[in-house]
């Protein structure tokens, strides 16, 4: 301490006579007898104040020492070590002042300012007061460009002499003779490489997952690189991330540097900072090439960069070190696919992928597209001439042992992974294995929080902590995915843990709150039922208007799903039934059918499992309409009679009512309309009593159908206009637009073809661009017979082509028998009779096969119009009028 003392003083005397640069080299030599902290915590008040005392003079020095370099003129140059003393005094307002100065008369004005909105920050957090009145002035002094802080012109700095070796070094890698890919990311570095920069050394920076070929394509870029840096190229692993291995300190890789460089190691310091001024100093007015490879933080750089200009600084880690000043990053991900499949032919041979080239690219995709994996699955191949493609990518299929299975030697996807787990804290390593149990591909922050039992916020700040160490992926803002490999890693994590058992019901008891909200918003009119299971309290997403909660129930479409799925596997079975509740309402919507009678039936099982007769009911109801829409008449009929009979035995109307309307459509659609009418009129009369507009609409509208098809053209004018009447009083939910179709055709029926053209138009309109294809095609079909029926030449493009594409996609046989009949009539009138007999045929071939009683009618009707005065004309006529007879659809009464 004496003589720390000593030299503070002479270094003062100096530098009141104006030999700044002296007194500062003074100030460097006592600052250098330190040695750490000094009697911290080593005993009581009186010690910890002393060393307090002590610490205050050292930094009191330090502050004195960056003061005489920016009076030289220096400023750049002391932005690294006037950072990492304010990130260890962060309420030092004097250190603060210098480093904002610095960065300011570097030409960083922005990072200037910024540092000063940080210490604000801290100061009214941690004390309750703002910045002083300098470090205010400053603050305004830098925002508006005042010339008082422009410095001195800098004297050119002091050059340690140091002899380099005669050939130029070079430590880099061997870069692979097999290095496939990357093209675009290798031309983004060799770009950013070439940009130059004026004050330091150019940094470019590669992050990404481990395992996806950071060294590899650092190791390339450098190689084509090395010819402008003749000075040398080293490289040096830092292993941030190496099983085993503790991070290389500051101090070693300087001292594995200068010796590169050729330095003796009897003139290479024992500190660092001193090992870094020789460093620096030796690098003035060199180019080198340096890659910094494995690196786990910003602090293992630092103390490594050059301070002169001319060199580049190339550096790769698994995260994104954002606090690294000046760098230019360049993130990659796995490879693309066709990417992957020229790594697997060139480490494999393209003979043996040209035999198997399915297996080829399904082995890619097994392995996720990352090259770690690639190439230990075909170094596996290579090691068993016997294997084939085919049977590795039947071993990795099994998703329990797809990790087991990508390990070869020293190298391990999961040893991999590991490492990057292992750098998390506990709450990420937690968060990282917990959200794993998420069902879908993308998760978004509400549906994270609920996982975690956390607010959205801090699910996301925990996302957004594993996104910058790529663990997860953002494919778009807000929404997160794990990588393949990584989901199967993170689920092993669960199996070796226990694994949180309320997770998975919280995620499913949000789900269930939200797509309560959103159906009560989309889908008016909609009856909530007891679900026996308590709110969620997990904070939900923004689904105050319809258009947001339609958005939101389309983006998790597949999530929601996906979650009924975990529901059942995890024996979660209300969650089945009231989750499977709700998505019908948007999958019929969708006209997803397949989908939609799917989850009913789960929906059913689980029920039963449950031994609830009202969500029996409600669920056996749900998959009578799947298997209506879907034309299994058989099927639904049983769910719908079985439906009603749970209903009557509970006494719930509201069942009761639904299973009626079904009961009718079915019975329509095999061609008994006394029964249907029957079943109808029960249903609308238990649907008004019971005050349910939406499903009364809905009755209406099967109602209107069976008079349509019935050749009673007024009563089912008379039953549409009631539909779209309640459709429209209840804010014109979905069900609208196919009761204004359902009115077109009763006016058809009529004769009254303007009417129906109107209608048609409204129609169309309602669905817009995203309705549902199933009912738009009908509304297209019919759209473009009207037009032909007022004399119109066909639009462009011809609508009952759409609504023939439409329906060649879609699920719906049903609907797809009628469509085709509608266009038939249409082709035959236009004088198209090969394609109107092409038509008729095939929904003749569906509709007999489904009992669908009224469109077979009016196939074989068809069929028979369109071969004119044939044998098969006679004999296809005679069965459409005993189908006809049959039905009590009298001539005079049918569509035309």
């Amino acid at each position: 301490m004496a003589e720390f003392g000593l030299l503070i003083r002479k270094a003062k005397l100096t530098a009141a006579e104006g030999r700044t640069a002296e007194a500062a080299e003074i100030l460097r030599r006592a600052l250098a007898l330190w040695r750490g902290p000094v009697l911290s915590g080593g005993g009581g008040p009186v010690i910890e104040a002393a060393s307090t005392s002590i610490e205050e003079r050292r930094l009191t020095a330090a502050e004195q020492l960056f003061e005489l370099h920016l009076g030289l003129g220096e400023a750049s140059e002391l932005v690294v070590e006037l950072r990492e003393l304010v990130q260890q005094n962060p309420l030092r307002e004097s250190l603060r002042g210098q480093l904002m100065i610095a960065l300011y008369r570097s030409g960083r004005q922005a990072e200037a300012l910024e540092e000063y909105g940080k210490v604000r920050e801290l100061l009214v957090e941690e004390l309750g007061i703002d910045p002083g009145p300098n470090l205010t002035k400053l603050y305004e002094g830098i925002l508006r460009d005042s010339p008082e802080l422009a410095g001195p012109e800098p004297a050119p700095a002091p050059v340690m002499a140091v002899a380099l070796p005669a050939e130029p070094p070079s430590t880099l890698p061997y870069d692979l003779a097999d290095f496939t890919g990357r093209d675009r990311e290798l031309a983004e570095i060799m770009r950013a490489a070439k940009d130059g920069c004026e004050q330091g050394p150019q940094i470019v920076a590669i992050d990404g997952m481990g395992g996806c070929g950071k060294t590899s394509l650092a190791v390339r870029a450098a190689h084509r690189l090395a010819p402008e840096y003749p000075d040398g190229q080293l490289h040096i692993d830092l292993r941030g991330y190496t099983p085993g291995d503790q991070p290389v300190t500051a101090g070693m890789a300087l001292d594995s540097l200068l010796r590169a460089l050729g330095v003796p190691g009897n003139l290479i310091p024992d500190d660092v900072p001193a090992r870094t001024a020789l460093w620096r100093a030796t690098l003035v007015g060199k180019r080198l090439l340096i890659l910094f490879d494995n690196a786990a933080d910003a602090a293992a750089i630092r103390p490594l960069l050059p301070a002169s200009p001319g060199s580049l600084i190339m550096v790769t880690s698994r995260a994104r070190l954002v606090d690294l000043d000046g760098a230019r990053w360049i993130s990659i991900g796995v490879m693309p696919p066709r990417d992957s499949a020229m790594l697997v032919a060139e480490t494999l041979g393209a003979q043996r992928v040209a035999a198997e080239p399915e297996a080829a690219a399904e082995l890619a995709q097994l392995c996720g597209h990352l090259p770690l994996a690639l190439r230990i699955a075909t170094a596996r191949l290579r090691n068993r001439p016997r294997w084939t493609l085919q049977y590795l990518a039947e071993r990795l299929r099994d998703e329990t042992r797809r990790l087991d299975e990508l390990s070869s030697g020293a190298r391990s996807v999961s040893a991999t992974l590991r490492l990057s787990y292992q750098a998390l804290d506990e709450e990420c390593r937690n968060a990282f294995s917990t959200l794993a149990l998420h069902p879908g591909s993308d998760m978004d922050i509400h549906a994270a929080g609920a996982l975690l039992g956390t607010g959205a916020r801090d699910a996301e700040d925990l996302l957004e902590m594993l996104l910058d160490v790529h663990l997860v992926q953002q494919p778009e803002i807000g929404l997160y995915t794990f990588h393949d490999l990584v989901r199967s890693f993170a689920q092993s994590l669960l199996i070796e843990a226990a694994e949180d058992s309320g997770a998975v019901e919280r995620l499913l008891g949000y789900y269930l709150t939200a797509t309560e909200e959103a159906c009560d918003l989309l889908y008016s009119g909609r009856r909530r039922r007891s679900t026996g299971i308590p709110p969620s309290t997990a904070e939900l997403p923004d689904l105050g208007t319809a258009e947001r909660a339609r958005k939101w129930f389309l983006r998790e479409q597949t999530a929601l799903l996906a979650a009924v799925t975990l529901a059942e596997r995890k024996g979660h079975d209300r969650y089945v039934v009231c989750l499977s509740r709700n998505l019908v309402f948007q999958l019929n919507d969708l006209g997803l059918l397949e989908d939609f009678g799917e989850l009913s039936r789960v929906a059913v099982a689980a029920a039963g499992r449950l031994q609830d007769l009202a969500l029996l009911g409600v669920s056996l109801s749900n998959l009578g309409v799947a298997c209506w829409k879907l034309g299994r008449l058989t099927e639904g009929l049983e769910a719908a009679r079985e439906s009603r009979d749970v209903a009557i035995r509970l006494g719930d109307l509201h069942t009761k009512a639904h299973s009626e309307s079904i009961l009718g459509q079915f019975n329509s659609l095999l061609g008994d309309f006394s029964a249907a009418l029957g079943h109808m009129e029960t249903a609308i009369a238990h649907e008004r009593d019971l005050d349910m507009p939406r499903a009364e609409a809905e009755s209406l509208t099967i109602l209107s159908t069976l008079y349509e098809q019935w050749g009673r053209y007024e009563e089912a004018r008379d039953a549409a206009l009631r539909s779209a009447e309640l459709s429209r009083q209840l804010g014109q939910h979905e069900g609208l637009p196919g009761a204004i179709t359902d009115l077109a055709f009763a006016h058809v029926g009529l004769g009254a073809y303007e009417e129906a053209d109107r209608c048609l138009a409204e129609a169309r309109g309602l669905y817009g661009d995203a309705g549902n294809e199933v009912n738009l095609a009908l509304t297209l079909a019919l759209s473009a017979d009207v037009e032909n029926l007022l004399g119109r030449p066909p639009r462009d493009p011809d609508q009952a082509e759409l609504a023939l594409n439409l329906m060649r996609t879609n699920s719906s046989p049903l609907r797809r028998a009628k469509v085709e009949n509608m266009v038939g009539r249409l082709r035959r009138r236009q004088g198209d009779t090969a394609a109107a007999l092409a038509l008729h045929t095939h929904a003749h071939e569906l509709s007999s096969s489904l009992s669908y009683r009224i469109e077979e009618a009016y196939a074989l009707a068809g069929m028979a119009d369109a071969l004119g005065d044939t044998p098969d004309a006679v004999r296809y006529r005679a069965e459409a009028e005993k189908l006809f007879g049959e039905m009590g659809v009298l001539k005079g009464h049918r569509r035309g």
